[in-house]
């Protein structure tokens, strides 16, 4: 076992082991219900811009995420790391949903919306698909910590040990002060992220034979194409991939109008710097590995421990601060928004842990492609589209549920025929041929998206042709 990895792993858990007691220092020992479900302060006022701005930035960049751009950047070159950035532009249509529901529609989430235009079916169906999105964040995020660890000390139970430590450290602070909890650490958690981003991206910059014209005109080790194919997958997920994820929108009901608006705003354009930015490692490892060579060894070859380090603080620091968020969410949506039992600071807690040993169940499925969750998710959650579409921007009032409902099935359908296509599974893979498994996904989500926003105009054209025959 070498030295080094040996001393990196050590000072690893110590920059953690100190994040995580400044979380719990910023935590409080004190907790109200409006600090715990809408992140107030002790004097009842709503979080500042930038604490929301930092707070969203943190939060969304998980660890997953920055492997993902790096990731399919080494893979499909620039076009594989504009695909993943692209998600980031979730942070606008986010706001169209948040503005919508919230500032012109009165409602107090998406959650209470959906009920109100679809009754009891627009609830469960949504709540179906963000309570998977929940778990599969936490379980996501673990498991980057655990490949860290896993990595730096191999043939030992290094990667256990660190996500039961992280899953029990996370939760602690986390349930000490939920949502409030989350906006404060989160501002310490950003600033660690951006001082090891900076200092890796730096790194990255100074080596010899880095060029921006190359790395931007990079194709990839496994050619661009796939990185095109999810370009637009991508584009077309993004419209309603932010309203599944509560992480993101439970930020766009704590503030006023005007504070909410800037803080998506600014929240956009930090986290496509940040998230480009650390892919470009990616690219550049793509540009200038050997036959063979995985994208992390080439990181080990290229640069000098110190600069690992950085690159494996920002993950650890990301998976923490998407860990925390996650489960203030989950206490949001179980106990608030589902009402499934009394508005509690207890509660809430219960809430939490039970996400928690959720997402680590899922770990033992032994599922280690990343962007697969992201597929998967942003898949199911295009029934959410036509909604957007007809109802918040159209202001559609008369959309019959059996249409949200023939959306939903369309997505959840999709969501898992591409499940069986990721999963090699022979008879899923037989129905696009030999198409590669981001076209089959690029259909999937065009089939989906065509039969939901059909199934919205053919419900809302019987609806006025029904009412013409009744006026007359």
């Amino acid at each position: 076992m070498p030295l080094s990895d040996t001393l990196h792993a050590v000072v690893l858990v110590g920059v953690t082991l100190l994040v995580i007691a400044g979380s719990f220092l910023l935590s409080g020992r004190r907790s109200t219900l409006a600090g715990f479900y809408d992140g107030r302060d002790e004097t009842g006022r709503a979080p500042a811009l930038w604490t929301l701005v930092l707070s969203q930035v943190t939060t969304w960049i998980f660890a997953r995420s920055l492997l993902n751009a790096a990731i399919l950047g080494f893979f499909y070159g620039t076009p594989g790391l504009l695909a993943y950035t692209t998600y980031y532009v979730s942070f606008l249509t986010g706001w169209l949903f948040v503005d919508g529901i919230r500032f012109r529609a009165g409602a107090g989430s998406i959650h209470e919306y959906l009920r109100g235009k679809f009754g009891r079916t627009g609830a469960v169906c949504y709540n179906i698909v963000i309570g998977l999105r929940l778990l599969s964040e936490v379980f996501a995020n673990l498991l980057v910590v655990g490949l860290i660890f896993d990595g730096l000390l191999p043939d030992t139970n290094a990667g256990t040990y660190a996500i039961v430590a992280l899953a029990v450290l996370g939760l602690g602070y986390s349930a000490m002060g939920g949502l409030r909890a989350s906006l404060r650490t989160d501002v310490l958690q950003m600033i660690v992220f951006l001082a090891a981003l900076i200092f890796a991206f730096v790194a990255l910059v100074s080596l010899d034979g880095f060029s921006f014209s190359a790395v931007l005109s990079a194709p990839g080790v496994a050619g661009p194409v796939p990185g095109w194919v999810l370009l637009a997958v991508a584009a077309l997920q993004v419209f309603s991939y932010p309203a599944h994820d509560p992480v993101m929108t439970d930020r766009g009901f704590l503030a006023d109008r005007a504070v909410t608006r800037r803080s998506f705003l600014h929240a956009f354009w930090i986290s496509v710097l940040c998230i480009f930015g650390f892919g470009l490692m990616g690219v550049h490892a793509g540009l200038v590995a050997a036959s063979g060579e995985t994208m992390q060894h080439v990181w080990a070859r290229l640069f000098d421990p110190v600069v690992l380090l950085s690159l494996n603080t920002v993950l650890v620091v990301s998976a923490l601060s998407t860990l925390d968020s996650t489960l203030s969410s989950a206490a949001r949506l179980a106990i608030r928004d589902m009402g499934l039992a009394a508005q509690t600071l207890v509660n809430g807690r219960f809430a939490m842990a039970l996400f928690m040993l959720g997402g680590v169940l899922i770990m033992l499925a032994n599922v280690k492609d990343l962007y697969a969750a992201t597929a998967v998710s942003g898949t199911a959650s295009l029934f959410l589209v036509p909604v957007l579409f007809f109802v918040i921007l159209g202001n559609a009032r008369n959309v019959p549920t059996w249409s949200y409902l023939t959306g939903f099935i369309a997505a959840l359908s999709g969501a898992a025929l591409y499940f069986f296509v990721e999963g090699k599974a022979a008879w899923a893979i037989s129905l696009f041929g030999d198409a590669h498994k981001y076209t089959a996904l690029l259909w999937i989500c065009i089939t989906v998206l065509i039969v939901g926003n059909a199934a919205f105009a053919a419900g809302l054209a019987l609806r006025s042709r029904a009412s013409a025959i009744h006026q007359t």
